[in-house]
């Protein structure tokens, strides 16, 4: 990354944030109510400003129920209706902004289309980000005037309720916008990961790779899809709100997955091929928790109150779905 001493700070930047949503559909929509309900004044941009109007509304009807709901704090459309307005084209809503988020189709040509328009109608120095989930950014990047302060912003959906957003830069943002848009993004209560500009990023390639596997397992009859589902809900997947994939690896041994690699090869030598990064590590003989390093370091004092963590977050776990009930998928 290159680095800019110019940079606004987006969480202090003339003394009121000013954001511009470019795409204000279902992603777009909830990215700003985010940007707004975190007390900056946001934009909403579209094909045209009778879409940006309806979509406007439509957001402070989805707060409303939001808030009857328990989902938003009493008061939220109230926020929204000072901190959110319906620009009447792409070059009103940007004039001014500290930071653009675009939030169009996940098509090239119209993201670069729309790229263009906001870099030409943007101040020099504000900061543009896209919602692509895939698209690399350096490629996104060619019709933007001022790339080091371009880079990805990825919400995940629903972005109301999804805490982590991935930040991509490409090889030409400078360290100083992914600093400040960081600060943004926590401002609002978020969580941010830093990933490469590679191909599918960090999020969809993890996401992916167990989708890939799934309906492998379905279509060859070994299992059917809701069993898949319960047996990922209920095992692996309940860990996963509390403790990523090194964490819970640490916690079982790194030993244990070296032999389960092992095991898996008898019939998939390929595609569960063991990872030299854990193999090393286990020649090192650094085991996970048990020997106080392995992807993570957790020294043996702090063994117990880690599984005492997890022990009441799993707990905790199990009575909120009992309270909530199975989920109205079939």
């Amino acid at each position: 990354m290159t680095e800019t001493a110019s940079t606004p700070n987006l969480v202090e930047a003339h003394g009121a944030r000013s954001i511009a949503v470019v795409g204000s559909g279902y992603m777009g929509g909830g990215i700003a109510q985010v940007l707004a309900l975190g007390g900056a004044r946001v934009a909403l941009a579209d094909v045209s400003a009778e879409v940006a109007e309806s979509n406007y509304d439509r957001l402070l009807a989805e707060s409303d129920q939001f808030v009857a709901d328990g989902l938003f704090p009493e008061g939220s459309t109230e926020v929204l209706k000072q901190n959110l307005w319906a620009a009447k084209d792409i070059e009103e809503a940007v004039a001014d902004a500290d930071f653009i988020e675009e939030a169009v189709p996940e098509v090239i040509a119209i993201k670069h289309q729309t790229l263009a328009r906001i870099s030409a109608g943007a101040r020099p120095d504000a900061i543009i980000g896209s919602n692509t989930s895939t698209i690399s950014i350096a490629e996104l990047s060619a019709p933007v005037a001022n790339r080091e302060r371009f880079l990805g912003v990825h919400f995940s959906n629903p972005s109301p309720f999804i805490p982590g957003v991935e930040i991509i830069p490409h090889a030409g943002t400078s360290a100083s916008t992914v600093n400040a848009v960081r600060q943004l993004v926590h401002s609002t209560g978020k969580q941010t990961a830093v990933v490469k500009d590679v191909t599918g990023f960090v999020l969809n390639r993890l996401q992916y790779a167990l989708f890939h596997e799934a309906p492998q397992l379905v279509g060859q009859g070994i299992v059917t899809a809701d069993d898949v589902d319960t047996l990922v809900r209920t095992t692996f997947g309940f860990r996963l709100p509390f403790f990523g994939p090194f964490a819970i690896a640490d916690m079982a041994g790194l030993d244990v997955y070296n032999f389960c690699y092992k095991s898996l090869q008898t019939d998939f030598p390929e595609r569960f091929a063991t990872p030299k990064i854990l193999s090393d590590l286990v020649d090192a003989g650094r085991l996970g928790t048990k020997t106080g390093a392995g992807f993570l370091n957790v020294p043996a004092e702090g063994t117990p109150a880690l599984i005492a963590y997890r022990n009441k977050a799993y707990v905790a776990m199990q009575r909120l779905l009992d309270e909530l009930g199975p989920a109205p998928v079939h």
